[in-house]
């Protein structure tokens, strides 16, 4: 049979899980309409038989099968329920050629068959039924980064270890040494790899383009003879290098250094890491992709308005440094090279500008949906959701699964990039789409990233205890013991009350959280108009204290989201309280400190839409009538002004009542003013001029006449008759 157009292959491993094909079918058919599709394809389903092929031995003896029907696969290819044996599934696809289908893995073995809840009378066929759906959806790929890396190494050491190391890998890399401290050291008798003297003072970068930047920089004398020397004209300087390997034994050059790609910075007095860190360092030479692990939408970022800091969640949690403030251009940076992809920065984003993206777009949210969705439809009852990891999650799985009782039959794991990953967004989609429980599976070495995903656990948590579906729904396990763990999740009770919805989850982290609300609140034991949330929650109202606002409208302009919106055509300050995500920089810009936030989640109408906080009439110029400022605003500076000594007369006063086209006008015209320049004279020309000189030399004859004084004649002869 094929589920969401790919033939489902499915063995019982040498019969050690109880599988009835038919029961498995009926299941798979079921949870095949979760996602939109009918019914599996097919002429079993085209008939009405509802049959599955359970092979139990797949991998071996029954490897022609897989074969036969991989030949006969269609453009949508096969979906394998064996993750075990991908390698020999894969080999033998390659032997096919260019008539070798695509092909998917996906765990039923250790994830619900190695159960001992699962047996003929209790069949794991519902949970097997959700995860093979859930493992046939199709999963956009990530965008990726590319980073070349072309074998300069920089060694970092303070003895003779340093020089060690890089003489093992000069045949294979670039390496440059630099010591820091020089006592003591014996000269190589073959100089083959450049060895400096420096102390490092800053290092950035990443795998293919790291700035060292050192000083009293100076490289060794060939004349060095008892002890290693160095010239006596040291320089400060920049090493530009692909790779890193620190082996001077202190602090390392960057935050959670293990994540930081390129860099390694073992013990240098354990051979074993110095060596694994050098073979590791062979190999990364050539070009390298990693996925671009957040997507960042600046537009609807909190972080700051016009130089003003609100919201630094994502940088006060990011582990690697990844993200630093821009504030010149309001926003944060986010360097995808330096990025870990823990998550952590979406997790607790609280407009969603910080969006994780692997996978992309909302295919972790249709996982959500389907998974959930395929079992309840499948016959599952009492659904917990485990979320773990890749890694360490699936270790931890496993060694229950072989060693001890395997997971309950209802608990379902869910597998993510990173734990960290998880936030308020994802546990409210879980407990609307049915989960009872959300456990998340942090591993050891996440213990000192988790304060942010605590914080979205224990939000999560009061708001599904405030809307009368209890607490302890939601939390973290950090057990690293599976005997641990087994008895944990074996000793749940089940918790049933959760509503099982069926909305498509769209948008980023708020839309999200609307619909889940929306959701859990129609059906919610308490249904409550708002919830007081504790300080720091992304939901909240904005009080203004009307007497003392202005309607400056600073906050406005501040607001990242739209909460707060102004009106055009007249002075008015409006609030929708659900778009406020309480970042704090409307009470940060507010010039008269008339704000304060007051967090809580809201499920009332009102809440979705612009009421009214304060609106005035406009005061209107007393020129030329055009509405300027607000009426309070004028006649509030008017009484504070009228005394002053510059404007005690009538003029002055007016002034203030008028726009600023006609203050300008009244103060370059009014005579009164120190600055009036008075009635502005006409424009004068050369024919002014000239007409001016023939009126004075005519009025000059003219007087000369009535005198009785001729002029002389130009020649000096005497007088004209």
């Amino acid at each position: 049979m094929d589920l969401n157009g790919k033939r489902l292959l499915v063995c019982n491993c040498e019969g050690t899980m109880a599988i009835d094909g038919k029961v498995l079918a009926k299941a798979c058919l079921a949870a095949a309409r979760i996602g939109g599709k009918a019914a599996a394809a097919g002429h079993e389903a085209a008939n009405g038989i509802q049959e599955l092929a359970v092979n139990t031995h797949l991998c071996r003896a029954q490897l022609n099968e897989f074969e036969r029907i991989a030949s006969k696969a269609g453009k949508g290819g096969l979906l394998v329920a064996c993750t075990q044996e991908a390698p020999l599934f894969l080999e033998t696809l390659d032997g096919m050629g260019d008539k070798a289908p695509n092909a998917r893995f996906t765990n039923i073995r250790e994830r619900a068959g190695w159960s001992k809840a699962a047996t003929r009378k209790s069949p794991a066929a519902a949970k097997m039924a959700a995860l093979l759906a859930e493992a046939a959806l199709d999963i956009p790929d990530a965008q990726q980064v590319s980073m070349i890396s072309g074998g300069v190494l920089l060694v970092l050491g303070n003895d003779d270890r340093a020089i060690e190391a890089a003489k093992k890998v000069a045949s294979r890399l670039d390496v440059t040494v630099v010591l820091e401290n020089t006592k003591g050291l014996t000269p190589p008798t073959l100089m083959d790899v450049p060895v400096f003297t420096g102390k490092v003072t800053k290092a950035s970068g990443h795998l293919g383009q790291f700035e060292v930047a050192i000083e009293k920089f100076a490289p060794a004398t060939p004349s060095s003879r008892a002890a290693l020397q160095f010239e006596d004209d040291a320089k400060v300087g920049t090493s530009v290098c692909d790779l890193i390997l620190d082996l001077r034994g202190g602090a390392p050059l960057f935050p959670a250094p293990d994540k930081r790609d390129g860099y390694f910075n073992p013990d240098p007095g354990n051979p074993a890491l110095v060596t694994d860190a050098l073979l590791k360092l062979t190999d990364m030479v050539g070009e390298f992709d990693k996925p671009r692990y957040v997507d960042y939408d600046a537009k609807i970022c909190a972080h700051s308005r016009s130089n003003i800091v609100g919201c630094t969640r994502c940088i006060d949690n990011c582990p690697t440094g990844a993200i630093t403030p821009n504030p010149g251009e309001d926003r944060v940076t986010i360097d995808a090279y330096v990025c870990a992809g823990c998550g952590v920065c979406a997790s607790v984003c609280p407009t969603g500008a910080a969006k994780y993206a692997l996978p992309a777009g909302d295919a972790l949210y249709q996982r959500l949906r389907m998974l959930l969705g395929a079992y309840a439809a499948a016959g599952g009852r009492n659904p917990s959701l485990l979320v773990n990891d890749g890694g360490f999650g699936d270790e931890m799985i496993s060694t229950m699964a072989r060693s001890g009782g395997g997971l309950p039959l209802n608990v379902l794991p869910f597998t993510v990039n990173q734990t960290t990953q998880i936030g308020l967004e994802f546990l409210l989609s879980a407990g609307a789409f049915g989960a009872e429980r959300v456990l998340i599976l942090v591993p050891p070495a996440k213990a000192d990233e988790k304060a942010g995903l605590e914080s979205e656990v224990a939000l999560a948590d009061a708001i599904f205890d405030g809307l009368g579906y209890g607490k302890g729904r939601v939390g973290i396990v950090d057990e690293t013991d599976p005997e641990a763990l087994e008895a944990k999740l074996y000793g749940l009770k089940p918790r049933s009350g959760m509503p099982a919805g069926d909305f498509l989850p769209m948008g980023r982290k708020r839309s999200l959280m609307t619909l889940a609300l929306t959701h859990l609140h129609a059906a919610a034991p308490n249904k409550v108009d708002a919830l007081e949330l504790p300080k720091g929650a992304p939901f909240g109202a904005v009080e203004v204290d009307v007497k003392g606002c202005t309607l400056c409208l600073a906050c406005v302009g501040a607001c990242p989201t739209g909460a707060l919106k102004d009106n055009p055509d007249k002075p008015q300050l409006s609030f929708a309280e659900n778009a406020c995500v309480q970042c704090g920089l409307c009470k940060n810009t507010c010039p008269e400190n008339v704000i304060t936030l007051k967090p809580r989640l809201s499920f009332l109408e009102a809440a979705r839409s612009h009421r009214v906080i304060k609106e005035e009439e406009p005061f209107e110029c007393i020129r030329c009538g055009k509405p300027f400022g607000t009426k309070s605003s004028i006649e509030n500076m008017v009484r504070k002004l009228e005394g002053h000594s510059m404007f005690k007369d009538k003029g002055g006063v007016e002034r203030l009542k008028m726009c600023a086209d006609c203050r300008v006008v009244v103060i370059a015209t009014e005579d009164k003013h120190p600055l009036a320049s008075g009635i502005v004279p006409k424009p004068r020309t050369t024919d002014d001029y000239l007409r001016e000189r023939e009126e004075l030399r005519q009025k000059a004859a003219k007087d000369m006449a009535d005198k009785g004084l001729l002029p002389k004649s130009r020649d000096g002869g005497g007088e004209t008759s």
